[in-house]
């Protein structure tokens, strides 16, 4: 999927829309892609001199890449986070660097979808969590 495609299943838009490309590996594992430009808002404070990714942003990357797994039930309804547990850092990401993210399915119950997700630089773990999120019907 490209970043048409993926605003499709996700309502964020700029400055917000942190994936730019995704694919789903089969019924239950996704893969998304963001390369860090140096331009981003969040970057300006953090820290100036040494910029490095928040880990707030880190996670929100991989949720939006997780979301392209629920492509298919969020017709008129949005993915909303709704827990994330366990989360790690490892490894600083910084302008520069292409954070790919392995989301991977490991539960649902109703509305609510429970996934494991990872984010890597050149094959290096940087974050890990597990992530949950409620599929809420518009109105």
């Amino acid at each position: 999927m490209n970043q048409e495609e993926i605003k499709k299943i996700l309502p964020h838009r700029n400055d917000m829309l942190l994936v730019e490309e995704a694919e789903r590996v089969d019924e239950n594992t996704a893969k998304g892609r963001y390369t860090i430009k140096g331009t981003e808002f969040f970057l300006n404070g953090h820290f100036p001199g040494n910029p490095v990714v928040p880990g707030v942003i880190l996670c929100e990357m991989m949720g939006q890449a997780s979301c392209c797994l629920l492509a298919d039930k969020v017709k008129n309804a949005t993915p909303y986070f709704t827990k994330m547990n366990n989360v790690k850092f490892k490894n600083q990401v910084k302008p520069g660097d292409t954070l790919e993210t392995v989301c991977t399915l490991t539960k649902n119950r109703g509305a609510f979808y429970f996934i494991e997700a990872k984010g890597y630089v050149d094959g290096k773990l940087c974050v890990s969590g597990e992530l949950s999120f409620a599929i809420v019907e518009n109105k």
